[in-house]
């Protein structure tokens, strides 16, 4: 061991006496960073998956330029002869070279830290996610490094051995490509998909460290080490004696145990989740509901066995989830699973469901042919069933599961009212919201306009939705409203004061006749409408000549959270909102912001132009976070005692309710909700926090979207940017340039010493 490990330091230390190493590493950084920041900056998402969806095709050029002169060029000079001479295994040589390449590799990687480092300085980032990809790209690193070495043990020849690598490299990547999958037989592109490095390096990438993966990883570089062990030991051995044909068969049955073994370790199951939230770990409020089941809940997932190659990852996604289900129920769950391609019972059964066949396109000989599929599962209980016909994503799956089995093995619903009139919305005009909804709740509809306004009993339903009214409540309707909330009621109120005029981009004030109530319970709803000039969404101009131009629309604000812990905003990034109006704080006892601007915000008058293309030069000294939604637990300004722990305040005995309000109620239309899917969760989370139960806030809040990247200034996100792609660069020319000056001297003292003796 110690012999290879000599060897190992030999080969990393003479790449720091070559300038080929270093002007590979310069030239691997700067592309990388390079097209890592255009990505990065124009998506406007702290995440470093841009460069970690490149480093894949980097490696594939990178490493095998690094590992081409290993063995080929050792082989070439006759120096491989004078190290087998040396009291060193065939092993301990292909062991030493091997370890010493991938620590280089790994140089040239740890190169890109600043980076990482850079972008969690500035957002919230989550640091488990960057550490799965960075131990995802030693893995593959690893595994290049060993076809690089393979590669150099076939020829005397550096570019052959590069060219050679190369390839290799570039088949495992063109393997788990779509244009080259579709065109395979199911079951050979269902192979391919498996023995691709592509989706296992994208799983690490995501920030799961799965045993499938690096099982993947490490038995494919141990395969290519096997071979150059075996091209190096063939040299001392004649091909006429039996150690030779030894030999060989040995390397075949390994080709054949490493390819068998990744074909069949789908069912292998076990993982280190290394998100911050345990984005792909079942929640601790699923595992209470499952955990409290007390007769059997049957899921049943209908799949086809030929399925398109590019669902697999959802497939296994979906059968992991699935297990986790199982275990965590102890007994209460069973999973079954069923093709009805196989059998026609079994599709008769699926289509009772409402479970519909899936098309995909493939490509058969020269023509392109629809097939059709099975994926969708039926959630069973008693005479009861939730079914999800197509499953086409698994980021909200767990959250869509735990519901269907909470809301089948529930006693009682809870109820939730949409307060109706005055122009307000219903829950239909918020189908995204609603089909949430719908899942646990019933929901309802209740007009407060007439001449009599219906009182509204505390126990009628458990939370009240007062969305966007675009007309002034009458005092009736306003006093209604007051009984059910000063009786202990809850409400979610959306009190936008802004109404975008149709004839011309100007948005209009208007007058709710909430905001009484409001300021009694501690919120002041202020006139105008929140921008935020750093973070914000983008909007097109349309068409210009041949240009689409997209702009930044700081009336169309990103907001952050203000109070992470809040079980509302738990787990969540950003809202996208829509000319909000800003909302004060006058009773800080009772009310806590829960979305606010960054620092670059402030107001704009209502009646002013609302168009992308408008002129907006606020004046610095406007900016300063805006409050855009709050909570309320109390009293309000009637005064009474506060719990320290959040519960509701009562005075003179009398139980006060709980408010979220938000300045906006746009953001819960369809074109918001689908651009932002936490805008729907947290008004989702906001009405399980009013109801009291916060079980499923958890799940839902796992949301997978990186946060944004906000910068505090141009400097800021110019020394991030020019910091790593020139500084980190020439730090490595430095070094280069450092060792050469090193070398020159110590070869000028040894000349020097030679001549004085």
């Amino acid at each position: 061991m110690s012999r290879m490990w000599t060897l190992a330091r030999r080969e990393f230390r003479s790449y720091f006496d070559h300038a080929t190493a270093y002007i590979l590493v310069v030239a691997f950084l700067a592309l990388g960073l390079f097209l890592a920041f255009r990505a990065l900056y124009a998506s406007g998402a702290a995440s470093l998956r841009p460069f970690f969806a490149l480093l894949p095709w980097l490696f594939s050029v990178f490493i095998p330029a690094i590992t081409m002169r290993s063995l080929a060029e050792e082989r070439r000079s006759g120096t491989l002869e004078w190290l087998m001479a040396q009291p060193l295994t065939e092993l301990e040589v292909v062991a030493g070279k091997f370890v010493g390449n991938w620590l280089f590799a790994l140089v040239a990687l740890a190169g890109t830290l600043a980076t990482a480092l850079g972008v969690l300085l500035v957002s919230d980032a989550d640091a488990g996610i960057i550490v799965a990809q960075y131990v995802g790209g030693a893995l593959l690193a690893g595994q290049m490094v060993a076809i690089g070495l393979f590669a150099s043990s076939c020829t005397r020849n550096q570019i052959t051995s590069f060219i050679l690598a190369v390839a290799v490299s570039f088949g495992l990547l063109l393997l788990g490509i779509e244009v080259v999958l579709i065109g395979l037989p199911p079951v050979l592109a269902a192979a391919s998909a498996r023995l691709s490095l592509i989706s296992h390096f994208e799983n690490v990438a995501r920030g799961v460290i799965d045993l499938r993966d690096v099982l993947y990883f490490v038995s494919t570089a141990g395969l290519f080490l096997a071979l150059a062990y075996a091209r190096v030991a063939f040299e001392r051995l004649s091909a006429f004696r039996g150690g030779y044909r030894r030999l060989r068969l040995g390397a075949a049955a390994i080709v054949v145990g490493v390819v068998v073994l990744n074909l069949l370790s789908g069912r292998m199951r076990g993982r280190i989740d290394l998100t911050a939230d345990h984005l792909y770990t079942l929640s601790g409020g699923t595992r209470e509901v499952l955990g409290e089941l007390e007769d059997l809940v049957t899921i049943k997932l209908f799949v086809s066995r030929e399925l398109p190659p590019e669902i697999d990852v959802t497939l296994r996604d979906v059968r992991d989830l699935l297990a986790d289900f199982r275990s965590a129920a102890h007994g209460h769950v069973n999973v079954a699973e069923a093709n009805p391609d196989e059998d026609e019972k079994v599709a008769e059964e699926a289509s009772s469901f409402g479970i519909r066949e899936i098309q995909f396109n493939v490509l058969r000989g020269d023509e392109l042919q629809v097939k059709r599929g099975w994926l969708g599962l039926a959630v069973l209980y008693a005479d009861k069933s939730k079914v999800i016909p197509v499953i086409n994503r698994t980021d909200d799956l767990e959250y869509r599961l735990v519901s269907a089995v909470w809301s089948m093995t529930a006693e009682r619903k809870p109820r939730i009212a949409f307060l109706t009139g005055f122009g307000a919305r219903g829950a239909f005009q918020y189908s995204a919201l609603n089909d949430m909804l719908e899942e646990r709740f019933e929901v309802l509809s209740r007009s407060l306009t007439g001449d009599s306004v219906p009182p509204l009993p505390r126990d009628s339903f458990d939370v009240a939705v007062v969305a966007g009214p675009r007309e002034r409540w009458s005092d009736a309707a306003v006093a209604v409203l007051r009984d059910y909330l000063d009786a202990g009621g809850a409400a979610l109120i959306l009190a936008d004061g802004n109404a975008i005029s149709p004839e011309m981009p100007v948005a209009e004030r208007v007058e709710t006749g909430l905001e009484p109530l409001l300021q009694d319970y501690g919120v002041r709803l202020a006139s105008g409408m929140v921008y935020d000039l750093r973070s914000n969404e983008r909007v097109s101009l349309g068409q210009r000549g041949i240009f689409n131009f997209v702009v930044p629309y700081a009336l169309w604000p990103r907001v952050l959270p203000a109070e992470k812990e809040h079980p509302t905003t738990r787990g969540l990034e950003a809202l996208s909102l829509a000319w909000a109006s800003p909302l004060e704080i006058v009773d800080s006892a009772d009310a806590q912001p829960l979305w606010t601007t960054t620092e670059f915000g402030g107001r704009r008058a209502s009646g002013t132009p609302v168009a992308p293309d408008a002129e907006f030069n606020p004046s610095p000294d406007e900016l300063a976070p805006q409050i855009v939604a709050v909570a309320v637990v109390g009293a309000g300004t009637q005064g009474g005692g506060g719990q320290a722990n959040g519960e509701e305040r009562t005075t003179g005995g009398q139980r006060r309710g709980r408010l979220v309000v938000v300045g906006d109620a746009d953001f819960l239309e369809d074109q918001f909700a689908q651009a932002n899917p936490q805008n729907a969760i947290f008004a989702a989370n906001a009405i399980d926090w009013l109801a009291q139960d916060e079980s499923l806030v958890l799940i839902r809040s796992k949301d997978r979207t990186p946060p944004s990247l906000v910068f505090k200034s141009d400097l800021q996100r110019n020394l991030l940017k020019w910091g790593n792609l020139i500084g980190v660069p020439l730090l490595f020319v430095g070094l280069g340039a450092g060792r050469v000056v090193q070398r020159r001297r110590r070869a000028t003292q040894s000349r020097e010493e030679v001549a004085s003796s």
